[in-house]
């Protein structure tokens, strides 16, 4: 929200009057180098705006900061060399939590305006501080503002914090760093703490001999201050925005290796960890070697560091020169991290790696378009690994990306890609699905839609016009349309004028996804485009709403005569003479398809009698689609399981596991309803129908990714549905374990399952508690903390949440996984909403309002309820918060959701429940014949 109203001060007194978009709004001044009349109690904070004013620009930072990691706080100063644009007395730039002791202005000569220390106004709701000067800064002129602060080092995961770890002998370390993005930097040093206000940074740190220190640019000389403090000069950084600013003070190892073009990189990690940082290594040099030869851009600093950090709220964190990540997201052990555990990191990599070109080269304007720099990132992993890691089938999970962004845009709580944000609270929330997930998508089917040649070479283009710059959308769509291969693809679209920009603001200024329904017509083919929603099935039915949400799409289908139509969207569609039509090939398209008219029969029919006419990305789109037109109440609940039935014969993993993550999902949503003859018949048949599978599956680590992935996923939902073979080898796996004193390397795939069946009785929850607390791995701490949230002992779950809260055994930057693992279990859904509920303030305290671990709360807490009690106890709560939940979209995705929940039961249950009367009664059938016959 723009604010429209000034403060009016004293006529005496320049104000900072005018626009906030304004690069040279007027203000009254005094003759330059003339004293103001006034003393400092007659002063008044002269900004009323959130955002700061543009007429003063910084241009240099020179940051000194001393870190104590007795005491937890650090003392620095600032040295800011601004460019004044209009004639003020006034300097206003952004300051948190910091206690200000000295400020002063100097002139280019570095020669101080006044004699006294100036005054500085706080104004803590925005976050600003305001420094007076008496004498005018002038219009074309540059100084230095120079101001020296203190703080206690945060708690929590913003800001320069702390971080402990602790050593196999019980030793407990300390660290301090830092995490900016979205807003932070001012908790550090005052700033302009804005992304389009770019500098360029020095910085000091001051040391203790036994740590390290680390920022975004290499050490060029050290100091010795005294024998127990020495300081590090670091060398100017590129011109870039506050929040990519980092550093780090530690005592780590590292191993280090250099890229092709002479780029050195390394990890860090604590030093028993050390060895787990040799995968990431040869990853990160892949990746920026394969960066540097996609973009044509030289990466420009002559070092990557990449660290894992103990306490780090975010999975990682692209500050140029110096990324930050979660243990998880860095460190793979190969004795117990998982192959999925392997994709993650190198996933994670590329993601951050990514960004040193997309955010930190070219940087979103304003944080309404934080999707230029997370949905490029998100796309680049996809890319990236594809071409680094072949072997790993990243491919494969792109699907599931576009399936996580319809879920999240299929909600009439969703939001456009490009959305208003102002105050900090809003900016974190924009780090969401839509960013992220729907922003890759688009992206997906734009390249598509592009070709490959165009999409990359206008990308290309964008970087190198927009470097150390900051771009917007429409710089986007410019960069694309105009180069050369562009306007070659005009030619495949003759007769049609192409508007890259109008095509692509229906993706990206309006919200939501639209449905294409196929009809035919005997050999005319029809298409509708409407908006889909789960929430509301008939909401497109309201003409003013079905007129107000049109998208552009880049239409494709594929025939039974192997010919692929791609037109640039044309309703109603055209003739064609085939048996079927698949539409949407790939999903290369970000839209939903439903074939009207038993045009789910025909697939459904194809499927059974020749499922590899259509490939595995196409019959995974195609169960997505059904199950999702289902929620929608656009397809009966019989018609989408009876077009899973031809998974029987399915061989590929991709469409198998989306298949079977709907069966589990609506077993998990039946068996916190107590109802226990629908739940038990679900259980059965999924047993029944997935049993060559499940036999299929080995307790080992063989196989390719895919396999070995659905090797996990197949046995852990077998196991939890209580299958004596899987239960019977898991126990024996778990007994081994225990007996060779945790020793034992159980196989990787298999070891979460493993554990959860072991955490079943009393001295395995306590043996694995014991490990967690103990285990160096964090991939292993990950797998046994899922498997002690699967505890059907509520005290155990309960004690579970106290730990997570508390922050010691447990850490705080897991608490938010721990809730959602305990919603999880039929046991803990209350348990978890209750807790929320209860610690409500203590997790906003320390997790903050806005960001993504209280979006997960809230929404993964009450995604668990499906009744209109619960509806009504949700709605309650949010009404005892109404003032936070007034800042917070997440509160209305969490109540689609629970609508969403409610509308499926009250429409599904009892079809589902006759569905599967009538498939146990054909099995028995089956079974009587077979043993007469035999």
């Amino acid at each position: 929200m723009v604010w429209m109203g000034l403060l009016v001060l004293s006529p005496f007194l320049v104000s900072l009057v005018g626009c906030q978009h304004t690069q040279n709004s007027s203000a009254p001044t005094h003759p330059a180098g003339e004293q103001s009349p006034l003393g400092t109690g007659n002063l008044s904070f002269p900004w009323s705006r959130l955002r700061l004013p543009r007429y003063i620009v910084p241009l240099h930072y020179r940051i000194l900061l001393h870190a104590n990691l007795t005491n937890l706080s650090f003392t620095g100063s600032v040295q800011i060399q601004i460019d004044v644009q209009n004639n003020t007395n006034w300097v206003v730039l952004h300051s948190k939590g910091l206690q200000i002791s000295k400020a002063t202005i100097l002139d280019q000569n570095l020669s101080h305006l006044s004699e006294k220390v100036l005054p500085v106004l706080h104004n803590p709701s925005h976050e600003q501080i305001g420094i007076f000067s008496p004498r005018v800064l002038s219009n074309g002129q540059k100084y230095f503002l120079y101001i020296e602060f203190g703080a206690e080092l945060a708690e929590g995961f913003y800001g320069f914090y702390k971080s402990t770890y602790r050593t196999s002998t019980g030793e407990t370390r300390t660290l301090a760093l830092t995490h900016f993005e979205p807003t932070s930097a001012r908790m550090a040093f005052p700033c302009f703490d804005e992304p389009s206000f770019k500098a360029n940074f020095s910085v000091r740190i001051r040391r203790s001999p036994e740590y390290t220190s680390l920022s975004n640019m290499p050490v060029i000389k050290t100091l010795k201050i005294s024998d127990d403090l020495l300081e590090d000069w670091f060398a100017a950084s590129v011109k870039m925005s506050t929040y990519l600013v980092a550093f780090v003070i530690c005592d780590f190892k590292s191993v280090t290796a250099t890229t092709s073009s002479g780029v050195q990189v390394s990890i860090y990690a604590t030093p028993e960890k050390w060895q787990q940082t040799h995968y990431a290594l040869e990853v990160a040099v892949k990746m920026l070697d394969f960066y540097e030869e996609y973009f044509n851009i030289r990466y420009p600093l002559p070092k990557q560091d990449l660290i894992a950090i103990p306490d780090f709220q975010s999975g990682a964190m692209e500050n140029w020169g110096l990324t930050t990540y979660r243990e998880t997201s860095l460190l793979f052990d190969p004795l117990t991290s998982s192959v999925t555990d392997k994709l993650w990191v190198t996933m994670v990599i590329g993601h951050e790696l990514a960004h040193q070109w997309f955010g930190n080269l070219v940087t979103m304007e304003w944080w309404n378009d934080i999707w230029l720099n997370e949905g490029f990132a998100r796309y680049m992993e996809y890319i990236s690994v594809e071409a680094t890691y072949p072997d790993l089938k990243v491919e494969e999970y792109l699907l599931h990306t576009c399936f996580a962004a319809v879920g999240h845009d299929s909600l009439n709580s969703s939001r456009p890609i490009s959305s208003s944000a102002e105050n900090p609270t809003q900016i974190k929330e924009m780090f969401d699905t839509v960013s992220y997930d729907k922003g890759a998508c688009v992206l997906h089917m734009l390249r598509h839609f592009l070709t490959d040649e165009v999409f990359q070479s206008g990308i290309v283009r964008y970087l190198r016009k927009y470097s150390y710059r900051n771009a917007r959308n429409q710089d986007l769509w410019d960069s694309l349309v105009n180069n050369v291969q562009f306007c070659l693809l005009q030619y495949l679209f003759a007769g049609e004028h192409l508007d890259l920009t109008a095509m692509m603001n229906t993706w990206t200024l309006q919200k939501g996804i639209p449905v294409v329904t196929v009809t035919r017509k005997g050999s005319r083919l029809l298409l509708r485009q409407d908006r889909f929603l789960r929430t509301h099935s008939n909401f497109y039915k309201n003409a003013f709403l079905w007129y107000s949400f049109l998208w552009h799409i880049p239409l494709t289908f594929k025939t039974d005569e192997e010919r692929l139509k791609f037109k640039h969207v044309n309703f109603p569609c055209c003739d064609i003479d085939v048996s079927w039509v698949k539409v949407n090939t790939d999903m290369t398209g970000y839209y939903v398809v439903h074939y009207e008219d038993g045009g789910w029969d025909v697939i459904t029919k194809l499927l059974r009698e020749n499922h590899t006419a259509l490939s595995y990305k196409d019959r995974t789109h195609l169960i997505h689609n059904a199950f999702q037109l289902v929620t929608a109440g656009h397809l009966p609940i019989n018609k989408a399981l009876d077009l899973i039935g031809y998974l029987r014969l399915e061989t590929n993993t991709v469409p198998l596991l989306e298949g079977l993550g709907y069966l589990e999902a609506f077993y998990r949503l039946i068996e916190k309803r107590n109802e226990l003859e629908v739940t038990h018949n679900l259980g059965k048949y999924i047993l029944q129908f997935f049993r060559a599978v499940i036999d299929q599956q080995t307790w080992s680590d063989s196989g390719s990714v895919s396999e070995r992935r659905l090797r996990s996923e197949v046995l852990a939902l077998a196991c939890h549905l209580d299958d004596p073979p899987c239960l019977e080898r898991a126990r024996q796996n778990f007994k081994d374990w225990l007996q060779s004193n945790r020793t034992l390397s159980l196989p990787t795939d298999v070891a979460e399952t493993v554990f959860a069946v072991g955490a079943q009785d009393d001295h395995g929850w306590a043996s694995l508690l014991h490990e967690y607390n103990i285990s160096l791995s964090a991939a292993q701490k990950a797998k046994i903390l899922f498997a002690l949230t699967c505890s059907r002992d509520t005290n155990k779950l309960q004690r579970l949440l106290e730990l997570g809260l508390e922050g010691k055994v447990i850490r705080l930057q897991d608490l938010s996984s721990l809730i959602l693992m305990v919603a999880r279990n039929p046991q803990g859904y209350h348990l978890a909403w209750d807790f929320v509920k209860e610690n409500w303030d203590s997790l906003v305290q320390k997790l903050q309002l806005g960001s993504f671990c209280i979006r997960n709360i809230i929404i993964g807490t009450t995604g668990q309820f499906t009744s209109p009690e619960e509806l009504a106890e949700v709605q309650l709560f949010f009404e005892s918060i109404k003032e936070q939940v007034s800042q917070l979209r997440a509160t209305q995705v969490a109540l689609d959701n629970v609508k969403k929940n409610v509308r499926w039961v009250q429409r599904n249950l009892e079809p589902l429940k006759n569905w599967l009367n009538y498939q146990i009664e054909i099995n028995s059938k089956v079974t009587h014949k077979s043993s007469l016959n035999g």
